[in-house]
């Protein structure tokens, strides 16, 4: 049976300069503030931490920065994106995380020349799996960015004995029906991690143990009171904490997308910079408004905090 995470793992945003170069000396205090909030590990080099818009060279530079950082913690998962279009590029850089010690690693389809179906699908998982045979591969469902949205159930059943690595899945989808057919497929034997931080709680009623969200680096506090509200049967509770999830999560579209959660970092205290171009970053108006915005969340009560 392959190991299933669990609890909250954090994707976590790139710091950068006002240049747009990496700024990595802060990934130390990074760690500890995730750690402190009881964040369980960290999905590096994915949307929130835009992967792709770095090049090879950076990843690696971001992949060593957390792979020194949280070398002696066991119990802190980290696991990095490798990518999907370039499947050379992705079996390299996997090679790179194992050398580095990191704990998995995870391929999305490639998303410019797709897989025509899903045994092609299964092919490039493959061979990118194959690179680092005793690391856990992780295949990253994301069919909004991707344009790729097979059945996961379907790759499942394409990999099962062919790829010995391949631990599990990260599903960024709404589709419950399949999710759950995946949690259920050869006796649960696949790790199954949700990715939809606004739906939680239905992932939580079909038997989620372990999730990946970006919003988990600012309010880790809300998630563990849905988890333990649900755990305890205190359903109406667990309801009105998602909808705080998603109220907050609004304010993302509002105010231009995934850029704004690096301007929620900076309500708790981490300055992580802006994103990179195409990604458009707030101008100091927008800011004002979104501040406000947030105050009326009442987001002091269940934002994370520095240790």
């Amino acid at each position: 049976m392959n190991k299933h995470l669990a609890g909250l793992i954090a994707a976590p945003f790139t710091p950068m300069h006002a240049s747009g170069a990496l700024n990595l000396t802060g990934i130390a205090d990074y760690y500890r503030f995730l750690k402190a909030n009881g964040v369980a590990g960290a999905f590096i080099c994915g949307s929130t931490g835009e992967g792709v818009s770095m090049t090879f060279a950076e990843k690696v530079a971001v992949m060593e920065a957390w792979a020194v950082t949280t070398a002696e913690d066991n119990d802190f998962n980290v696991m990095a994106l490798l990518g999907g279009t370039c499947l050379s590029d992705c079996k390299e850089l996997a090679k790179e995380a194992y050398r580095l010690g990191l704990y998995g690693v995870s391929f999305t389809a490639p998303y410019y020349f797709k897989p025509p179906h899903v045994a092609a699908l299964a092919d490039c998982c493959a061979a990118v799996a194959a690179a680092v045979p005793d690391m856990p591969f992780y295949y990253y469902h994301i069919p909004v960015l991707t344009g790729v949205g097979f059945q996961m159930a379907d790759l499942l059943a394409a990999v099962d004995g062919n790829i010995p690595n391949f631990a599990g899945i990260k599903y960024t989808h709404e589709d419950f029906m399949d999710f759950l057919t995946c949690l259920h497929f050869a006796a649960g034997k696949y790790d199954m991690l949700w990715g939809r931080d606004e739906n939680m709680l239905s992932a939580l009623v079909l038997g989620a143990k372990g999730a990946v969200g970006s919003t988990f680096n600012y309010a880790a506090p809300l998630y563990h009171k849905l988890i333990a509200a649900f755990e305890s049967a205190k359903l109406g509770d667990a309801q009105k904490l998602q909808q705080q999830s998603i109220d907050m999560i609004r304010l993302l579209g509002k105010y231009g997308g995934i850029a704004t959660g690096k301007a929620y970092m900076k309500l708790v205290g981490i300055d992580c910079g802006g994103f990179r171009l195409p990604v458009q970053n707030m101008g100091e108006e927008e800011t004002e408004r979104f501040r406000k915005d947030v105050l009326a969340l009442g987001f002091d009560q269940f934002r994370s905090v520095l240790p």
